[in-house]
């Protein structure tokens, strides 16, 4: 086989033969694994051993815990989600810092290829399963689209498919039964293929990656909680039900006692039973107790939680003790710092597995990854438009000098493209034609379109100028149009130019332009205010 000249993040070539086919398609050990839902029976003891496990290289078992308890616990599951659905935004696909013409355009077509991937949305919300367990793989399969090579589909994986290979620097691998012999020693599981995968790698701590997952700060929790619910059901089960007492006579025979201890059960779920006559049922108060202790160490676990994933708990619920309009703000800006931070992660993983991996099969980043376009979600949040356009004129008016793209993108209001219709202000005069256009255009005053008094002398003066200058005008123009088709160079052209200016000097010129413009000023404006308000000429 060929060495293809496509090569991947780590330069190395590409296997085009391994795009058309994803790694795991006859992995069949690893898609018909069951789990084993270590939550159930969950003890202190075996939480730590599981912990361990992980440490030594097991990940089987963590990252099963960690399914469990987003799937359990209803209170981790909203927190997460509402993390994970903030990273989840508009996005774009941009070029790099000074780039080229070429490089625009290349970005310009990514992204035209990457709105063809379907549910793309939720693929950046896959992709955000690293946030609680510390990374996730999903996986790409290819396929040609009109000679272009596409992601057919990207599918997330489960992390207990991956084992982790300890080094200089850790390396995720397939858990397979493969062995590889390298310097440091036997290494187990197969290389993820480049441009196979989306690994996305999140850093909720620093350290090992087996211990940087954010759910590892939330077992223990979760365990406590765990126990503190079953406690309070517990109690409920057993101070929430009146106690229900028979009394039989002494001389009852051993049935009539059980039919005496059937029709209590009876009456406990039925509230209905029989019994003999002379038997008698009485019901007691049920005993009394406080479940505060319980719903403390519940409400506990909760705000622990909530702090650990959001940042703080007045975003998660209200107390109606510290649940203030200020504090609340105040945990809502450390909950976008935390978006800010996923959304930064997302940015460079999506860049160097789907980004440069898209181009880099269709020949759009010949520089490599460092000039290959770049995936952003956009977190810009859209300023007011009522302060915005208060306070951007006087900022202008200052001497500030804002690009006319930044207000657009601060807005989040688009760019209008080629002849696409704009909005104008209504009630304000078109800009004033310059040049030639000005002694031929017919101004607002003249069509009704615009007050009198809302435009300046040079522009009421311009409909008699344009009168005056048009036959003149009309004349010179036929002159230049018949040297310009009859002209065979541009010195030709220059040539005759020169010889259509009449014969003056610059001392005439200027003595000319002088007598009349202060005839203008005396006469000209005086017509021009005759004709504007309606009193003739």
């Amino acid at each position: 086989m060929a060495t293809s000249r496509i090569l991947g993040p780590d330069g190395q070539p590409i296997k085009m033969p391994d795009l058309a086919e994803p790694q795991t398609a006859r992995l069949a050990h690893l898609q018909r694994e069951l789990q084993s839902h270590p939550t159930r029976g969950l003890t202190p003891s075996r939480l730590a051993k599981i912990l361990d496990a992980a440490e030594n290289g097991d990940l089987v078992a963590q990252f099963e815990l960690f399914e469990d308890m987003e799937e359990k616990d209803g209170h981790i599951a909203a927190e997460m989600g509402k993390r994970r659905r903030a990273c989840v935004l508009d996005w774009n696909v941009v070029p790099p810092e000074g780039a080229d013409a070429a490089e625009k355009k290349a970005a310009e077509q990514l992204g035209e290829l990457l709105t063809e991937i379907p549910d793309f949305e939720d693929m950046v919300f896959d992709l955000t399963d690293a946030i609680g367990k510390g990374y996730a793989c999903l996986e790409l399969e290819w396929h040609r689209v009109e000679g272009l090579w596409v992601p057919k589909t990207i599918t997330h994986r489960p992390q207990s498919w991956f084992t982790l290979n300890r080094g200089y620097r850790q390396e995720l691998r397939l858990r397979t039964n493969t062995v590889s012999t390298t310097e440091a020693g036997p290494v187990q599981g197969d290389p993820l293929t480049p441009f196979g995968w989306i690994t996305h790698v999140h850093k909720a701590k620093s350290g090992y990656l087996e211990r940087s997952a954010l759910f590892r700060q939330l077992v223990w929790t979760y365990l406590f909680k765990n126990y503190s619910v079953g406690d309070l059901a517990e109690f409920l089960e057993i101070y929430g039900i009146p106690v229900r007492i028979g009394k039989y006579p002494a001389s009852a025979s051993e049935k009539e006692k059980a039919t005496l201890l059937r029709a209590l059960a009876a009456v406990g779920h039925n509230a209905a039973g029989i019994i003999p006559d002379g038997m008698l049922i009485e019901f007691e108060n049920a005993a009394t107790g406080d479940p505060d202790a319980f719903m403390a160490m519940i409400d506990w676990c909760e705000k622990n939680q909530s702090k650990v994933i959001l940042g703080g708990t007045l975003t998660s619920g209200a107390d109606g003790k510290s649940s203030t309009n200020a504090l609340g703000n105040v945990h809502n800006e450390v909950r976008k710092d935390l978006r800010d931070g996923d959304i930064r992660q997302a940015n460079t993983t999506l860049t160097r597995d789907l980004v440069f991996a898209v181009a880099s099969l269709n020949g759009l980043a010949p520089g490599g990854l460092r000039r290959a376009p770049q995936f952003r979600l956009n977190a810009q949040e859209r300023e007011d438009l009522g302060s915005f356009s208060t306070a951007l004129p006087a900022l202008v008016n200052m001497g500030v000098r804002p690009p006319v793209a930044w207000v657009h993108e601060r807005l989040g209001i688009p760019v209008a493209q080629g002849n696409e219709p704009v909005l104008m202000p209504a009630g304000t005069a078109s800009a004033a034609p310059t040049g030639t256009a000005a002694a031929t255009a017919t101004p607002p005053a003249l069509t009704g379109t615009a007050a009198p008094g809302m435009l300046p002398p040079p522009q009421q003066m311009q409909p008699q100028l344009a009168a005056n200058l048009a036959p003149a005008v009309s004349t010179w123009l036929d002159q230049v149009r018949e040297l310009v088709m009859r002209a065979q160079s541009l010195a030709e052209i220059r040539d005759g130019l020169d010889a259509l200016l009449p014969d003056m000097t610059l001392d005439q010129y200027a003595a000319a332009m002088a007598v009349a413009l202060r005839t203008a000023e005396m006469a000209g404006r005086y017509e021009v205010m005759q004709e504007v308000s309606g009193g003739g000429g």
